[in-house]
């Protein structure tokens, strides 16, 4: 009898090993020297891998990049965590549980977001992801909004709703409140979500 073997082979495993070695090295420089001033060569360079290697498993820089975003993005399930606000019978905890997915993206992707915004400005490969990203982002925000348009303020359309939405979540924001002003993730996260409900729901909502 053949006993099927389950899982990668030690080979895939390698390989997989080998991506993983290439992306930490290539995340760690784009953050310190920018997407711009880093080359395949200064990749293989700091992975101790040879460039050639770099281009069989990527094929070149955005590849490696957009396998970071998927990597972390993976962790964060946020598909699911926009399900699960939605789903939510109080808008006001809706809003809190988005509140706190921002908070975890930017906590565990904030470099990765930056390193998009630098290298869409020159790679048209990138700057379309990022549109892509963008349209996806306020799909999910409209599909919310929509969700809890009963309870939306005097005056405030579920169009005016998504504007506040992507507005109050701008990773500028993020930066500017944390990265430069020194804020907690926990601060943040609970200034979100206050600004979140106060801007989008009745008072009625928000006094309950």
């Amino acid at each position: 009898m053949v006993v099927k073997r389950e899982g990668p082979s030690h080979r895939q495993r390698q390989a997989m090993a080998t991506k993983a070695q290439i992306a930490s090295a290539a995340r760690a420089l784009f953050a310190g020297q920018g997407y711009v001033g880093t080359t395949i060569a200064a990749i293989a360079e700091s992975a101790d891998i040879p460039a050639p290697t770099i281009y069989s498993a990527f094929g070149g820089k955005a590849a490696i990049l957009r396998a970071i975003a998927w990597e972390v993005a993976g962790t964060l399930d946020v598909d699911r965590a926009h399900d699960e606000a939605l789903a939510q019978p109080d808008p006001r905890d809706g809003l809190r549980g988005v509140a706190n997915l921002q908070r975890r993206q930017f906590e565990q992707m904030y470099d990765v977001v930056d390193i998009y915004q630098e290298a869409a400005r020159t790679d048209p490969d990138i700057a379309q992801d990022v549109r892509t990203i963008a349209a996806n982002r306020e799909r999910a925000f409209r599909r919310h909004v929509d969700g809890i348009a009963p309870h939306l303020a005097p005056g405030v359309s579920v169009d005016d709703g998504v504007a506040i939405y992507l507005t109050l979540v701008l990773p500028e924001v993020y930066r500017t409140l944390v990265i430069e002003r020194g804020w907690t993730p926990d601060r943040y996260e609970d200034w979100l979500a206050n600004a979140l409900i106060a801007q989008l729901l009745t008072q009625e909502r928000q006094d309950k």
